[in-house]
């Protein structure tokens, strides 16, 4: 199904549904496709917003996790979302914390984080993405993911186009080094909302022991991990991470019961 791109000021984003935001934060090579079948599920439980995040189109100086964490703090005050349930993958669940943690905003909900990074990742691997190698990039895109089948062609084809562009490639390396300065180990003990981290088992770009560290440090966090998973479970086992999601944003909406 596809969505309808609507623009308000300078940002672009699709909004579907009613009920409390589930707003979605996409990571370094994301794109609409990444959180299809998670729209399809929950536009008919709540209002399911994914802003374009301006990954390649900032000025350099400000093509940081910082510049981009401004970006969702501007686009949800200018929306004037309320109860809003705020979930990142990868490069979008460390946009997501530093949001959260330089904001401290009241309408945020609660967080999912999903293959976040924050605290360590792999990212392309021991390289920098090589301009017009497509095998290269292949071989990288597969690595995402549990079942190197995933890397369809088509989203081999929407990597490569990135990483053929100089100045994009760019872009990439500063939002990487940025990712890796911007680490927020001793900060998330600060996170007041709820917070559920759903993780593939095997995950080779933000491993399992990144998880638990994360479980570890934020307070009201809960973990699930999916075997025969990787970085984005959201895409790899849309039916069980929707199941999970849903459980915990159900858990939310239920008046707490007074003992």
């Amino acid at each position: 199904m596809t969505y309808e791109i609507k623009q308000d000021n300078k940002f672009k984003f699709i909004e579907e549904g009613e009920g409390e935001p589930l707003v979605l934060l996409h990571g370094l090579f994301g794109a609409l496709s990444n959180f299809q079948p998670l729209i399809d599920y929950f536009r008919h439980h709540n209002k399911v917003v994914v802003p374009m995040l301006p990954l390649l189109e900032m000025d350099l100086l400000h093509t940081s996790v910082g510049g981009l964490a401004k970006f969702v703090n501007k686009f949800i005050e200018t929306r004037g979302y309320q109860n809003v349930h705020l979930l990142g993958n990868s490069l979008g669940g460390h946009v997501g914390l530093v949001y959260l943690l330089k904001n401290q905003p009241t309408v945020i909900k609660s967080i999912t984080l999903t293959g976040s990074s924050g605290l360590f990742e792999n990212g392309m691997g021991d390289s920098y993405p090589k301009r017009g190698d497509y095998e290269y990039i292949r071989k990288k895109t597969e690595l995402t993911f549990y079942d190197p089948k995933m890397a369809t062609k088509e989203l081999v084809d929407e990597v490569f186009s990135i990483t053929n562009n100089r100045l994009k490639v760019i872009k990439i390396i500063a939002l990487a080094k940025s990712a890796i300065r911007n680490n927020l180990g001793e900060e998330l003990n600060q996170i007041k909302q709820p917070t559920l981290l759903i993780w593939g088992k095997n995950d080779s770009i933000t491993p399992p022991f990144v998880a638990e560290e994360f479980h570890k440090l934020i307070p009201q966090s809960e973990l699930h991990f999916i075997d025969k998973c990787g970085h984005a479970p959201m895409m790899e086992v849309p039916d069980e991470f929707n199941a999970i999601l849903h459980k915990f944003l159900k858990k939310l909406s239920e008046p707490a019961t007074v003992a």
